[in-house]
């Protein structure tokens, strides 16, 4: 084992370097520490100075004696985490000496590798929306319900946000601005039960500050779902305490979440209280710019106290969902008899506990919260709080969280060996992409996967098409889930076509942004928070939204083989969908072609074509290809349906053979424009438009990712450049793989150059900002199909830590992004695994980064389970069921449980 000892003082970091656990220290340094650096940027020293060198592990010589961590130091009268910090810097474990005297080297370096690769961790107290950010990745939930992982002492305020949301509860609320009326539809952030803080001989209840608070540790379990905080609290008055907080959600009896509150005097005897609290007087204020509309759904209507239990009960403004909160507090250590009700709030509900302790004891208090909505199928949950909450214990939500994990983890995890923090975050997108969803796989919920899951108010909580990023990962690891999500869609398909209709068109035309009743709540003006002033929004006009719908029926039915959902719903949204695009496509007798215009790409940087007052955009490359590519597969999915199940649909969906014969003759007619270097324009006349001075924007500006902004604040407009938000005219090739989007353009009638596609990728990525996250994934995939690796790994590890280090600059505060985690997911099986579910058997051709040692992963395809062991060199795969599939070109045959192990030639 290659090692680094090290050293932390505070004026200088001592390095050693052994190449061998055994020999002696080849190399050494003495690197000052500037305490007018950050931690970050004075290890950043170390990482320089040892470039080039290979080590496995770090040994921290001077840990301090810490029962939370062992790695952290005191520097400068500050305290540091040195190994979760040399960690993300050198993607290593890092051990200290304690531990290594204790247990031996290879014990406790391996123990560190496994803690790490299954805790989200954080230490200290951060301000501001850095702290938001931690909040939100230490979110709790089950998909009913998510829990932004705030201090349970905690109400919101410029540095905490105790969010509470459940999936589907949204209202509505009209703020006038400048004489204007803007609605505004809202995930409701709902009463606060989460908490719980402390008192000492009745003095003020404690709240998070600087000054009290001497060190915390917030501790995220992925295998248990179980979020742990360690305070060290010193009062003004002298009193220390050690204070721990176990937050967790119910996985299986979705209503309910538990907090374990243990409270450890260290240097006093005498009374402590325990305030107990929900809180209904919250509001939506999670996301500052929304803070000049009315943020206030809630009205209170009752709250009871009657023992060791208290409810609040109320219903949103506008939409009428009721909700009931009922929680109950006890302890193994005195009797909760002793509660005593304090309504000291308008619209919450507070009990307090008294207790007389002694120094150096623990005392252990349990809050159970019970939450019940009225937008739940026949749940009557709402009458039954009471007694729901009598059989509610912290220990059976523990069983039955932990119990949810490890059939999940079983089934759904990505093992990376290799790499310490690509398989941590991996863990870490795993959990979230379940935290916003899992309640829906039950089919109670009328609700889908929210852009930012139930973590935040950012996009006010409604479903856009990043579902198309979410749905492969969950058709493939849980089908049910998927189904459910299309459900939604299939439920606000008569909504869909209401907004065909208002617009002038036939079929369904899904909105942009989706919400409870799936009308549009996409707003016709935008706050740029650079110049104040509030711009024309045209992004309703994405209409390819409907496109992406369409791709997620296909992705579930192709890979489930579920002809039934097809039969009863799927084929029913992909006619209307259909027929829609028939109605907007126009006929032009001069090129004997069709053109869609009035649209926008997923680009959302160009509205319209400057000096023109039409908004949209004409013959959108995705939104082209795309309509051809539904077209095509309408016909192939056909044939997959007996007659009378087709036409069942067709008579649904109002769509007769005039409308399918249009449809034939549009699928190979619709407009492109290409260049001579085998160039796809975005759209329609991008090529006339002028281009950028990316170098001198970077250098004024440095982050440019939102160029759009820049450019309005100088009297510009982005229509008139070309300049993308994210990917868009190559979108399709992220969807498909190459030969079956390069089928669809030849089938329009175009030819294509060689190495077309590398000059595409280039031209593209010179023009692009990422101004979306999700951009990092589609060109993370596209530089793997142009076999540009080491841009593909940049940019997919960029999105991978996306919202770990908040990379938008605080936009995570706000919700993390669950698109992009899906997708990461996907990414690691799909095209560095190399598994594709695109054919009709399962595709092996492994592209695994060099890095990476090796990838275990599970799939769901077609009714077979398949476990997938790849290296190097070889894959290995297993499936329960006989099935052909083809590895690095050549087909094979699957024996039923028989492992089969082929050799690859790496590239």
């Amino acid at each position: 084992m290659q090692l680094i000892k090290l050293r932390i003082e505070n004026d200088a970091m001592n390095i050693a370097y052994y190449p061998s656990a055994d020999g002696p220290a080849t190399t050494r340094y003495a690197i000052a520490y500037n305490p007018d650096q950050s931690i970050n940027d004075n290890l950043e020293n170390i990482k320089v100075r040892l470039a080039g060198l290979k080590f496995d592990a770090a040994i921290l010589e001077n840990g301090l004696d810490y029962a939370f961590s062992d790695t952290i130091v005191g520097v400068n009268y500050d305290r540091i985490d040195v190994g979760l910090a040399l960690t993300n810097l050198l993607n290593i474990p890092v051990v200290s000496r304690a531990a290594v005297d204790q247990d031996g080297l290879v014990a406790a370096v391996k123990a560190k590798k496994t803690y790490l690769k299954w805790h989200l961790d954080y230490y200290g107290q951060y301000q501001g929306v850095r702290n938001n950010g931690q909040e939100a990745m230490l979110t709790v939930g089950n998909g009913y319900f998510g829990l932004r992982g705030a201090y349970v002492e905690a109400r919101a305020d410029k540095n905490n946000y105790p969010g509470t949301y459940v999936a589907g509860v949204f209202d509505q609320e009209t703020t006038t601005i400048k004489d204007h009326d803007v609605v505004n539809e809202d995930l409701v952030n709902l009463p606060n039960a989460q908490f719980i803080t402390f008192g000492v001989d009745h003095q003020e209840p404690f709240t998070i500050n600087d000054r009290d608070v001497q060190d915390v540790y917030r501790s995220l379990d992925l295998k248990t779902g179980i979020l742990t905080t360690t305070m060290l609290i010193q009062l003004q008055s002298g009193h220390m305490l050690q204070v721990q907080s176990q937050k967790l959600a119910n996985m299986q009896d979705w209503h309910r979440f538990s907090i374990r509150y243990t409270v450890t005097p260290l240097n006093f005897s005498g009374s402590l209280q325990i305030y107990s609290e929900i809180d209904g007087s919250v509001v939506n204020g999670n996301v500052s710019r929304y803070n000049v509309f009315d943020q206030h759904h809630l009205q209170t209507l009752g709250m009871e106290s009657c023992g060791n239990t208290m409810t609040l009960a109320g219903e949103t403004k506008s939409s009428k969902i009721n909700y009931t909160f009922g929680a109950k507090l006890t302890s193994p250590d005195c009797e909760t008899s002793q509660l005593i009700e304090l309504k000291n709030q308008p619209q919450g509900v507070q009990q307090t506990l008294s207790v007389e302790v002694q120094a150096g004891q623990t005392y252990t208090f349990d809050k159970n919260v019970v939450i019940a909505t009225s937008n739940v199928a026949n749940d009557t949950l709402l009458n039954t709080v009471e007694s729901s909450l009598a059989q509610a214990s912290f220990d059976d939500t523990v069983k039955a969280s932990s119990d949810y994990w490890a059939k999940t983890w079983h089934d759904a995890d990505i093992k990376i060996r290799g790499d310490l923090t690509s398989q941590r975050l991996t863990r870490v997108n795993i959990y979230h992409s379940l935290v916003s969803t899992a309640a829906l796989e039950s089919g109670q919920l009328d609700a889908s996967a929210g852009a930012r899951g139930l973590h935040g108010e950012a996009y006010r909580g409604h479903v856009f098409w990043d579902e198309m990023f979410m749905l492969p990962f969950y058709s493939l690891h849980r089908p049910e889930l998927a189904k459910q999500l299309l459900m939604y869609r299939y439920r606000r398909l008569p909504a869909a076509r209401a907004n065909a209709k208002a617009a002038g068109f036939a079929g369904a035309m899904y909105p942009w942004q989706s919400a409870q009743k799936g009308d549009e709540q996409a707003q016709f003006t935008h706050l740029n928070p650079i110049t104040q002033a509030w711009d024309p929004d045209n992004s309703r006009l994405q209409r390819h939204v409907s496109l992406d719908i369409a791709y997620d029926v296909w992705t579930y039915t192709h890979i489930t083989q579920d002809t039934d959902f097809l039969a009863k719903y799927g084929m029913e949204m992909l006619l209307s969908i259909a027929q829609f695009w028939i109605s907007k496509a126009t006929y032009d007798e001069t090129t004997g072609r069709y053109s869609i215009a009035g649209v926008m790409g997923p680009d959302e940087f160009h509205e319209n074509y400057p000096n023109n007052q039409t908004p949209g955009l004409k013959n959108n490359a995705y939104t082209n290809l795309m309509v051809a590519w539904l077209f095509d597969t309408i016909a192939q999915l056909r044939e997959q349906l007996d007659n009378a199940a087709y036409q069942k649909a067709a008579s649904a969906a109002a769509f007769n053979t005039e409308l399918a014969n249009k449809m034939a003759d549009i699928s190979h007619k619709l407009t492109l424009e290409i260049n001579k270097s085998g160039i796809i324009a975005q759209f329609e006349g991008y090529f006339n438009l002028p281009t950028l001075d990316f170098h001198a924007y970077r250098q004024k500006f440095g982050d440019i990712s939102r160029m759009d902004r820049i450019l309005k604040a100088e009297g510009k407009t982005p229509d008139a450049y070309q300049v993308a938000k994210q990917a868009d005219a190559l979108m399709a090739f992220y969807n498909f793989d190459v030969p079956t989007v390069q089928k669809l353009i030849e089938k329009l009638g175009y030819t294509l150059p060689k190495e077309y596609l590398t000059h595409n990728i280039q031209y593209y990525l010179e023009r692009t900002t990422h101004g979306s996250t999700l951009s990092r994934i589609v060109y993370a995939v596209l530089n793997q199909l142009d076999e540009n690796y080491d841009q593909a790994w940049s940019l997919f590890s960029e999105a991978l830590f996306s919202d770990y280090y908040d990379i938008q600059g605080g936009t995570t505060a706000e919700g993390i992004h669950l698109g992009v985690m899906c997708a990461t997911l996907l990414l690691e099986t799909r095209n560095f695994g190399g598994v594709s579910a695109l054919a009709d058997q399962l595709q092996v051709a492994p592209q695994l980064p060099d890095h990476w040692e090796a990838l275990k992963f599970k799939h769901t395809f077609r009714g077979a389970h398949y476990t997938f062991v790849i290296n190097h060199e070889k894959v290995t795969v297993t499936a329960d069921q006989k099935r052909s599939i083809t590895i690095a070109g050549k087909d094979y045959q699957l024996q039923a449980k028989k492992p089969l192990t082929v050799a690859y030639a790496h590239n």
